[in-house]
């Protein structure tokens, strides 16, 4: 599929973290997270823009205006001993959904895992959220059976390192 003629597909720069923020916080919005969002500008200029680049991230604009992001990390699989990319999140807002815009993020997140030599590209998505699995379907992508997500956070991370909270 061919990307939308109205659409634009940049990459994020430093001006852009408010907009990033901006972003978070609309998909925390959308998957009743909003109370869990520490991030600030300042911590998506770190991340994305400072050496060590630690993230990555594109703005999804349509007509001009942006209205959606995707932000990714590269990392590696030891079974096959090449890296992966991990889409933390992509996000377009809720009137440009149906544009094809969320199919033309995932199309340039794949060329550029491809273009860095990555056997695969994954993400997570909420159990309950049946749109993005049925769209995650249709582009041909399929749970990883058997596997959960573990977490360390918080006092726990803390006292597994040995440190006080």
């Amino acid at each position: 599929m061919n990307r939308p003629r109205d659409l634009t597909l940049r990459n994020a720069g430093p001006d852009d973290a408010e907009l990033i923020l901006h972003f978070v916080r609309a998909l925390a919005d959308y998957e009743k997270l909003l109370h869990e969002v520490q991030a600030t500008e300042d911590n998506f200029r770190r991340l994305l823009f400072s050496e060590p680049r630690r993230a990555e991230a594109l703005i999804a604009e349509w007509e001009g205006a942006p209205v959606g992001f995707a932000l990714w990390y590269y990392s590696v699989s030891t079974f096959d001993g090449r890296p992966k990319l991990y889409v933390e999140d992509v996000f377009v807002n809720p009137d440009a959904r149906g544009r094809g815009i969320g199919r033309a993020v995932f199309a340039d997140l794949a060329r550029r895992a491809l273009a860095q030599g990555c056997s695969r590209m994954e993400w997570s998505v909420l159990d309950w959220n049946a749109p993005s699995i049925a769209f995650y379907r249709s582009i041909g992508a399929l749970p990883r059976e058997g596997w959960t997500l573990q977490r360390l956070s918080g006092a726990a991370l803390a006292a597994l390192a040995g440190q006080e909270t």
